[in-house]
């Protein structure tokens, strides 16, 4: 299987498409705003106690307040915390400090909140699940810093391997190579990606990881809350370390700085897949040369269609998602419906299995299969649907159908599902049914360039117009850009998009900046 990373830069947020054999099968958007994602540390200030809740509000900086339950507190919880209080006022050198954290005094599983935490006390938490409607950010004081091939825990000093290594020579090798190079106070978790791997190679990630844990302690000392001390990797990253294999084809990256980021990056964790990574210079918005902005419009909205005409309806909810599938032009009766249910639903099964991921669906999924009467058929459904859901990354659960034909799926809740609106109120008329002759757009250009040409003083710009103008206006040896170019002694250059309306017209100036008014 090919997979393709397609990266769209752009001034407002960074769009990163995970192409299955061309098939878009991820979506996500990070924005550039300062947004708080899944990782990132801070050491926050508890703002208030809730003993029915077991659990405490802390302040982090964001609008509404942050949730820590007991149970996240972590065993190491008293270690972190006396860290936490002593590495300010104490006159030790902060890694004398660390190494003499005791981690005897375990937090008890049964324990009270209460007796932990006080309102104004300073307490170090990353963030497990983004703010989710009306829901602050969830926390743990269980600090994680993941890398390709290891989980870094600090105060634990435990080893811990993937299931998913089977072998049990690669295991003991794991094993005892991890303890030869951890220093005190620190516990590990050897994943998948490790198999294999060198001791060069796991020492020098090892090394980058406390370091990214100790560089955040003159952060810590100051005491300052509520003060991010450090952040995960970039949502770019952060799917390169998780997702990079084997099967990984191509990374395309349409900026210059994201790409030798990338490049970086992967030069570091895999440096035998470093000559993937791509820089795009083409004429075309980089979603639509390689047709994701298609895909995005078609896989997004409350009604998708799968094959032969059947399609599903899918509905989001504050409690749960849910998503009905029909038959549609497939619908057949008499000796036939069983087997058209049935070929029906193992279709829409592929479809809501690609959903789930490309929106980003968490928490409870309802899914309303069409009726089916065998036993046998409801067993074949429910095993495709957990074959299908393997490549999911996301911890899920799948229950078999009921008597209703009703499946129950849960899935890891991290952040809002992904919700593109491709219903488009019409930018040309603001729904008046009328809009300018489009006639008249050459003239409107025109009127446009001459403007800023001989007002503006430009001598170098570019429009970015709706596929079918561009046509229309770069046909033949003498189009019309050819001319207006030539009578107003300037150089325009044409960009097709996709996301203009038909008559929409966007300016840039010769550094590549939009020009406003």
């Amino acid at each position: 299987m090919e997979k393709d990373l397609i990266i769209d830069v752009n001034t407002t947020e960074v769009s990163i498409a995970l192409l299955e054999n061309h098939r878009l099968m991820e979506l996500n958007k990070e924005q550039n705003n300062g947004h708080y994602s899944v990782g990132d540390v801070y050491l926050g200030r508890v703002k208030r106690i809730m003993p029915a809740l077991n659990a405490a509000f802390v302040d982090i900086g964001d609008n509404k307040d942050a949730f820590i339950h007991y149970l996240d507190l972590g065993v190491a919880f008293k270690a972190l915390d006396w860290f936490t209080r002593h590495i300010g006022p104490s006159k030790q050198s902060h890694s004398e400090l660390f190494s003499n954290v005791k981690l005897s005094d375990i937090l008890e599983k049964e324990g009270k909140i209460a007796d932990i935490l006080k309102p104004g006390q300073l307490i170090v938490a990353q963030i497990v699940k983004e703010p989710i409607s009306t829901k602050g950010s969830r926390l743990t004081s269980e600090i994680s810093i993941a890398g390709r091939n290891m989980v870094l825990i600090p105060f634990s000093d435990k080893v811990n391997i993937s299931q998913k290594i089977t072998s049990k020579e690669e295991k003991k090798r794991l094993e005892r190579l991890v303890y030869s190079i951890l220093p005190p106070n620190y516990g590990v978790i050897i994943r998948t990606a490790a198999e294999g791997k060198r001791a060069a190679v796991l020492d020098g990630e090892l090394k980058s990881l406390i370091k990214k844990w100790e560089d955040s302690w003159s952060k810590l000392a100051k005491g300052s809350a509520p003060q991010l001390l450090f952040t995960e990797n970039s949502r770019t990253t952060t799917i390169l370390r998780d997702l990079l294999n084997e099967s990984f084809t191509n990374v395309y990256v349409n900026d210059e700085s994201i790409y030798e980021e990338v490049k970086d990056y992967i030069s570091v964790i895999a440096p035998e897949h470093e000559k993937i990574v791509k820089y795009y210079k083409g004429s075309l918005p980089i979603f639509d040369n390689f047709e994701v902005t298609k895909q995005i419009r078609g896989s997004f909205g409350k009604v998708i269609t799968i094959r032969q005409g059947a399609y599903l309806i899918i509905e989001h909810t504050e409690a749960l998602h849910v998503i009905d599938v029909n038959s549609g032009i497939r619908a057949k009766s008499g000796a036939d419906q069983e087997q058209n249910a049935f070929e029906v639903n193992m279709n829409a099964a592929e479809e809501i299995a690609r959903q789930l991921r490309l929106r980003d669906m968490g928490g409870i999924i309802i899914v309303d299969f069409i009726d089916m009467d065998s036993n046998e058929n409801k067993i074949k459904l429910f095993r495709h649907m957990q074959d299908l859901m393997q490549s999911d990354r996301a911890k899920h659960n799948i229950l078999p159908i009921t008597k209703f034909g009703l499946m129950q799926i849960t899935r890891q809740r991290v952040r809002p599902a992904m919700e593109i609106n491709t219903a488009e109120t019409c930018p040309s008329c603001n729904g008046t049914g009328k809009i300018t002759s489009s006639l008249l757009i050459d003239e409107t250009i025109e009127r446009q360039l001459a403007y800023y040409v001989k007002e503006k003083g430009h001598k170098s710009l570019s429009i970015k117009i709706n596929p079918i103008v561009a046509a229309y206006l770069t046909k033949g040896i003498t189009s019309i850009r050819f001319k207006l170019a030539l009578k107003y002694k300037c150089s325009l250059k044409i960009k097709e998009s996709a996301d203009n309306h038909l008559l929409q017209v966007i300016w840039f100036d010769s550094k590549g900046e939009k020009i406003e008014g």
